[in-house]
């Protein structure tokens, strides 16, 4: 159960990303838990993920902003381990280096900006480029087979949320 600070953070966080947007990136709360949160990367253009939708969840502890978030990635990616905890400077691996000044949106700007580089990391993966581009091809069909993903009341249903991916 979320804090009263971190239900009034993620809150104000939620609003701001939907009036603001982070560049490639899509992102919210599952309705019945605002410390889970869904989110979406496009794969940004003159990058191996080029078209490709990446699909992942963001773990907040109770005590946000104060703590990090875990932070997972279910769509292969070629770059990424599914379902795995990614071990990132933002993230619960590290809470020494937390920052209770960062955001959702600036999270999800790190993870993207991580997941175009070659570093490896807790919860990465090698493959070349054309490997990862094939991912990308298949990323789509991937996300949209799963339940989970397109699932009644998901926070990513396409059917109940057509403008989540424009």
């Amino acid at each position: 159960m979320a804090s009263k600070a971190a239900y009034k953070r993620l809150t104000k966080e939620y609003l701001a990303i939907q009036k603001s947007p982070p560049p490639f990136i899509t992102a919210r709360p599952l309705e019945s838990n605002i410390l889970e949160w869904h989110y979406v990367i496009r794969g940004p253009p003159d990058t191996p993920y080029h078209n490709g939708w990446y699909w992942g969840k963001l773990i907040f502890p109770s005590d946000y902003p104060f703590k990090p978030p875990s932070i997972r990635m279910s769509t292969p990616s070629g770059r990424f381990q599914t379902d795995t905890r990614l071990c990132l400077t933002m993230s619960d691996f590290h809470p020494s280096s937390w920052n209770p000044s960062w955001s959702v949106a600036t999270i999800l700007n790190g993870l993207l900006s991580f997941m175009v580089t070659d570093e490896t990391t807790t919860g990465s993966i090698k493959t070349n480029d054309a490997e990862k581009r094939i991912y990308a091809a298949r990323s789509h069909k991937f996300n949209t087979s799963s339940t989970k993903f397109r699932g009644k009341g998901s926070p990513l249903s396409i059917t109940e949320s057509p403008s989540f991916f424009i």
